[in-house]
């Protein structure tokens, strides 16, 4: 089995699975959000927001291939770029992190250890890129496929709560750390992004 991670480009749109290509939830704010939906462009919004963020600060994301095939992926920016994050009861962002939005492994390569490669490879990258730390806004009362990942698995990877809050508290993983992460939590960064879930995990 070949695995390659390359970075998600405007091009690389494509290999996302539909819903997930045309979702503008954490690119736009709630109001832009609704109009886009009303006028049946969340694609395009999508597409100008990784153009933008692409030109402006650099690599937003990674695409997990497995044999040549798109198998999963996981999207990230800085706050600055994320106008929904400013909404949250949580907000903001620190300003020595970088917001974690989404991730998704498709079902037919869960259980592979894909989660645990692309968060690895993030961390990696933002790293080389002077970046302390990723924040990500959790969802204590996750039901099912949600943009907003579940509270308990980002704890379960390692993230903390820097800001509690009932429904949407605010975690941190400092980098450092998630680059040597032990094996003994390499199940629970499956488990993050869609691997041996019960329920599947999979966020748009």
């Amino acid at each position: 089995m070949g695995r390659q991670l390359v970075p998600l480009t405007w091009e690389g749109l494509s290999e996302l699975p539909v819903r997930c290509r045309a979702c503008a939830f954490w690119e736009l704010t709630p109001v832009g959000g609704a109009e886009a939906e009303r006028a049946g462009r969340t694609a395009e919004e999508k597409a100008a927001w990784i153009a933008t963020v692409l030109r402006e600060w650099g690599s937003c994301g990674r695409v997990v291939h497995v044999d040549q095939r798109p198998a999963g992926f996981v999207l990230y920016a800085p706050p600055a770029y994320v106008p929904r994050s400013q909404v949250f009861p949580t907000s903001p962002v620190s300003s020595d992190a970088v917001q974690l939005l989404t991730a998704r492994v498709l079902p037919e390569f869960e259980g592979q250890g894909l989660g645990r490669v692309m968060v690895q490879t993030v961390a990696k990258d933002l790293l080389g890129r002077g970046v302390k730390a990723i924040e990500a806004f959790g969802e204590s009362r996750w039901k099912g496929p949600a943009c907003v990942l579940p509270t308990d698995y980002l704890r379960a990877v390692g993230f903390e709560v820097v800001r509690d809050h009932v429904t949407h508290p605010r975690l941190r993983l400092e980098l450092k750390r998630a680059i040597s992460w032990r094996a003994d939590v390499e199940l629970a960064l499956d488990l993050l992004l869609g691997a041996k879930v019960r329920p599947a995990l999979r966020p748009s």
